[in-house]
């Protein structure tokens, strides 16, 4: 080889075998085609010629792609495609052609064939949703009552609840509604101002002090004197003669003859009186005031950001001196809707206070709303498909404090005339039918199983039967899935029927343990969407659950009946000739 030779000359010749000088190129010779691995560039295109830019040479590594290229990015072990006229790529490092602005242009693209551009433009905010969710805020509350105000489909109210109200006579029944199953029944009655005081606050004179018992009795202005346990009495310390605060005894704070401003904790039920508490509360729509108190709170139902959020609301409405509770009905409010229910609050205390300065005698100082407007305040959400009432006075009552408390929820009241409509509210909504089966001790399950329910003195006893339940592999299946229905109906009855105090369960002896703890948790699980406050034990080596559920008045059962005036409620009736 001469040493003329030259594989990677810039001149882009070809290599000859002889020791010839190169010479320069004539008008109209071609170019000749670059060696393999040749980094010479192409020669500079004619004056006039069209031809599109050489293609790369193998072993050239191709840029980045730019924005707006077309092309992906070339993998690691594969050539470049052939660039296409027009394309704005660069060409290769250590070439040596001219810019691209002074190219000439070829024929233009075709735009059918050619790729979509990829254009990169700045991030957009995300588009609103529909239900407000990444929309900007307006004034801070749009948000929050649309999600109280709930969802609609195709115009119509989507809830998960249904509330139908029936008014007969001066007895009021309320039925709640999840689907089409009724959940819970509640039965009001006018003259109830001896029975249905739950809430109301009355001013007491202590009768007499049972240091044996730790309990007071107190007169408020009924019949039957209610009592006031020694852990619900509250008073101030600079009060207590002598001795240690929590260490003293009821009869060191309470005297016979002291008035006392007392609140109902739970009806009288029987034989026994209504309970009190010294630690009144007064309940609104989204706080619960406790007067004279430090105590603080926020519903536990509530996720945590919402927690903190109304925690930062809490401190700034809380009044001077007082207690304050947040409840679950307030998630999504606004710091305005928390202070107005707050203020109005205290001034109701105040007037109680003025009240009861005045007054010299036992008596009602506040009365709770009626069941049905209190169940509106205290449940009435964004789950409630609708309200209905058939009575007119009550429909307009209801409609007033809901327009007040929740304006977003005032078209969800709907009055239900009887006259117009084809079937009375019960029997439309199949209540009625439902209400009837709650009331018979035996309650069919949907494989053929059964329970039975018996109520005593002392507590609730339910029986749980496989009946027409024959199953299909073996017994102890059988009796699992039969025990599994029932922990489910069992939970529903004892909600629908308001039964409280102790409770045994006696479900169908099952070998495996582990069938025992199923039937346990689908229990618990059940009694969990159960506003009332329940424990539960685990399941016995018999079969049997020791449960407790809160008792807050009468049952359902209890509510419309009385008992028999020949068998005095037993049930039977002794042979007349028995000596």
């Amino acid at each position: 080889m001469s040493e003329h030779e030259d594989t990677g000359s810039a001149t882009g010749e070809a290599a000859s075998g002889t020791e010839a000088p190169a010479r320069a190129p004539k008008v109209g010779d071609s170019a000749p085609a670059p060696k393999v691995g040749d980094t010479a560039p192409a020669p500079a295109p004619k004056v006039g010629d069209s031809a599109p830019a050489p293609a790369p040479k193998v072993g050239d590594t191709a840029p980045a792609p730019k924005v707006g290229d077309t092309a992906p990015a070339p993998k690691a072990a594969q050539s470049p495609a052939p660039p296409k006229v027009g394309d704005t790529r660069p060409a290769a490092p250590g070439s040596e052609t001219q810019p691209a602005k002074n190219k000439p242009q070829g024929p233009p693209r075709d735009s059918s064939r050619a790729p979509k551009p990829v254009v990169a433009t700045p991030s957009a905010p995300p588009a609103a949703k529909a239900d407000g969710e990444t929309a900007p805020k307006e004034g801070g509350g749009s948000k929050r009552r649309r999600r109280r105000g709930g969802r609609e489909r195709k115009g119509r109210t989507v809830g998960r609840y249904l509330m139908c109200v029936h008014v007969e006579g001066t007895t009021t029944h309320i039925a709640m509604l999840e689907g089409r199953s009724l959940v819970e029944h509640y039965v009001v009655r006018e003259t109830d101002e001896t029975t249905q005081i739950d809430g109301n606050l009355y001013l007491g004179r202590v009768q007499n002090v049972l240091p044996g018992m730790e309990a007071a009795f107190v007169d408020i202005g009924i019949p039957k004197n209610a009592v006031l346990y020694r852990g619900d009495v509250h008073f101030d310390a600079d009060d207590v003669e002598g001795g240690i605060a929590q260490a003293a005894r009821i009869e060191d704070v309470l005297k016979a003859g002291q008035l006392i401003v007392c609140q109902v904790t739970k009806n009288p039920i029987g034989a026994k009186g209504a309970r009190l508490t010294q630690e009144v509360s007064l309940p609104g729509r989204f706080a619960v005031l406790v007067p004279n108190s430090s105590t603080i709170g926020i519903s536990k139902r509530l996720g945590d950001n919402e927690r903190k959020r109304l925690r930062k609301i809490l401190d700034e409405v809380r009044p001077e001196g007082h207690g304050l509770i947040v409840r679950t009905a307030a998630e999504g409010a606004s710091a305005e809707d928390l202070k107005r229910d707050v203020a109005e609050l205290a001034e109701r205390w105040k007037s109680i206070e003025a009240e009861a300065a005045k007054s010299g005698r036992p008596g009602l100082l506040f009365r709770e709303l009626d069941l049905a407007v209190r169940m509106l305040r205290e449940e009435l959400n964004g789950d409630y498909r609708g309200v209905l009432i058939d009575d007119e006075n009550l429909y307009n009552q209801v409609r007033s404090y809901v327009g007040q408390v929740s304006p977003e929820m005032v078209e969800r009241v709907e009055l239900y005339n009887p006259k117009t409509e084809n079937l009375p509210l019960f029997e439309r909504y199949f209540v009625h039918e439902q209400l009837h089966k709650a009331l018979d001790r035996k309650v069919w399950l949907p494989s053929g199983g059964s329970l039975i329910i018996e109520r005593t003195e002392a507590l609730t006893v339910i029986d749980v039967n496989t009946g027409k339940n024959v199953g299909k592999t073996n017994l102890e299946e059988t009796v699992f899935k039969n025990n599994l229905e029932a922990a489910e109906e069992v939970a529903h009855q004892l909600r629908l029927r308001d039964i409280g105090g102790i409770i045994v369960i006696d479900f169908i002896d099952m070998e495996s343990k582990g069938h025992r703890e199923a039937v346990a948790a689908q229990l618990r699980q059940a009694l969990s969407r159960d506003k009332t406050r329940t424990q539960v034990f685990d399941i016995s080596e018999l079969g049997l659950v020791e449960m407790t559920r809160k008792r807050i008045s009468e049952g359902l059962i209890e509510s419309v009946s009385s008992p028999c005036s020949h068998c005095e409620g037993r049930g039977i009736t002794f042979d007349p000739t028995l000596p």
